[in-house]
């Protein structure tokens, strides 16, 4: 089977208006058939309302959470001061705003989410497959956050329940108590995301600030515990600036980094709703590095203090919470924990993957069916022993989703901003035969750039589901680069197949 030529489509089929936004005219059909369906048409115009404060509530919203400090707190236990872990997150925040951006870009023009903007460089059906990895990566962290938010419940009921509670009998080596906390904050979250975006956007607004105040309460509680804050300034790195340090810097980099390579590319399901694209790109720009680096200082700053107090760092802030003896102050602490992770389980980890799944079978599957599958699939990828220890965390996890998810990102702004200057076809992103539809739906260059970036950037960390469990030797020496070496490797292969598919055409046309 061969390519399908590009064909125009009607001239009234799509407008851009005056301050570039584009959809479908006035009038016209909206796209039909197999590939469409309500949740994954364009956004109209007149229902793109967010502005720069919503996207940087956003921000504050997914950034102030719980997975966000014990990334940071996780460096301290690793071995770094406050001084190096700040420093490798700002910087990672900084790397990452620049691809969350230029990804970001398509949704406020086109109001389309990231599966079918997706379409464009791996084609119609083959957008499925980066929909279906960044959706499965989205069910682990999804399951990590609502471990989290489980662990909260547990905790604050035992306040209130008492050592009946806490000490219930164990089941595959945790109290019953504490699945059945895990299940019901897994049902809170689903009750949630089925009141739809504007409810999600409503609660991100109003938890944003709420759980930043919690932050600081966290910070004056272990202040006073470690007699000022001079003890948790003062906690030495135990690596030093040498080489020890920077041997764990690189993949510590690549860790953070990943940690939002998956709103990187699913962040047109936010920006879709964007009034404009200063409201996105100012919204971002505002609220990711900033508010990352700040709650990385706090949260690092607690952590020395724990270690002060403790004799060692306690990377997990609800254990830390459990900690007090007051009950007043351990409520507020984990009820604080509860917003923040339900805001940004629902937002960054539950939104994607309900339109990735939808994006599979659109007649079969609608946002809310994909938010389920979702959070059925979060469960059965067991995210307890994921979340199990901070070495595993950050160089496993992070490494591993940030190696594979980085070469999809590469891909997507090597088509729509090099090979396109921003312009795609609305009608043709949802229809057979069109520009996007290449050999059978697929662009197989999209795909073989993609496995490659993959294989390079992953193969040879520790631990992969490619040569059982067993890393590639040769590759051993890029496991550490994995985001950067998957990103800038998919980019340059996509378009010299890409740019190779345009000199054939030509030569036989």
């Amino acid at each position: 089977m061969t390519d399908t030529a590009p064909t125009a489509i009607p001239p009234t089929a799509q407008v851009t208006r005056p301050d570039g936004r584009v959809e479908i005219a006035p009038g016209a059909p909206l796209p039909g058939g197999p590939y469409a369906n309500a949740d994954l048409l364009p956004v109209p115009v007149a229902k793109r309302t967010w502005t720069t404060y919503n996207f940087s509530a956003l921000w504050v919203g997914m950034a102030h959470n719980t997975a966000s400090w014990t990334l940071a707190s996780g460096l301290i236990a690793v071995g770094m001061d406050w001084k190096q872990a700040v420093f490798t997150i700002a910087l990672a925040n900084l790397i990452v705003l620049v691809p969350m951006l230029l990804t970001g870009h398509a949704g406020p023009k086109y109001g389309i989410p990231f599966p079918v903007f997706a379409r464009a460089s791996f084609g119609v059906r083959g957008a499925n497959l980066p929909a279906v990895v960044r959706a499965l990566v989205a069910c682990g962290w999804f399951g990590i956050q609502t471990w989290i938010g489980g662990e909260a419940i547990y905790f604050l009921a035992g306040k209130l329940i008492g050592d009946s509670w806490t000490k219930a009998s164990h089941l595959g080596g945790y109290a019953w108590t504490m699945w059945l906390s895990f299940a019901i904050f897994w049902a809170i979250q689903v009750a949630v995301i089925y009141r739809g975006m504007e409810t999600i956007r409503r609660f991100e607004n109003w938890a944003a600030p709420f759980v930043l105040v919690g932050a600081f309460v966290m910070l004056w509680w272990m202040s006073g515990k470690a007699g000022g804050l001079g003890p948790l300034f003062d906690q030495p790195s135990r690596l030093g600036w040498g080489a020890d340090f920077w041997k764990l810097f690189a993949p510590a980099l690549m860790g953070m980094i990943g940690f939002w390579s998956t709103l990187s590319l699913n962040i047109p399901d936010f920006t879709r709703y964007g009034r404009s694209q200063k409201a996105q790109t100012r919204g971002q720009a505002l609220g990711l590095p900033t508010t990352m680096t700040l709650f990385a200082f706090l949260s690092v700053l607690v952590t020395s203090g724990s270690q002060a107090v403790y004799g060692q760092p306690v990377w997990d802030p609800v254990q830390l919470a459990a900690k007090t003896d007051n009950v007043a102050g351990l409520l507020y602490a984990l009820v604080t924990v509860l917003v923040a992770t339900l805001s940004v389980n629902i937002a960054a980890n539950m939104v994607s993957p309900a339109f990735d799944f939808s994006n599979v079978a659109p007649r079969r599957i609608s946002f809310r069916t994909g938010a389920l599958i979702t959070a059925v699939l979060a469960v059965v990828m067991c995210p307890w022993k994921l979340y199990s220890d901070p070495q595993g965390y950050i160089f496993t996890w992070l490494g591993l989703v940030g190696g594979l998810l980085g070469t999809v990102a590469g891909i997507l702004i090597a088509d729509y901003w090099i090979l396109r200057r921003a312009h795609l076809d609305l009608v043709d992103l949802y229809r057979t035969g069109g520009r996007y539809w290449y050999a059978g739906g697929w662009n197989w260059r999209g795909v073989v750039a993609f496995v490659t970036g993959g294989v390079l950037a992953i193969g040879g960390a520790d631990f992969h589901p490619l040569i059982d469990g067993r890393p590639i030797p040769a590759l051993k020496s890029l496991a550490d680069y994995g985001w950067a070496v998957g990103l800038g490797t998919s980019m340059v292969l996509y378009l010299l197949l890409m740019l190779s598919r345009t000199r054939e055409r030509a030569a036989t046309a």
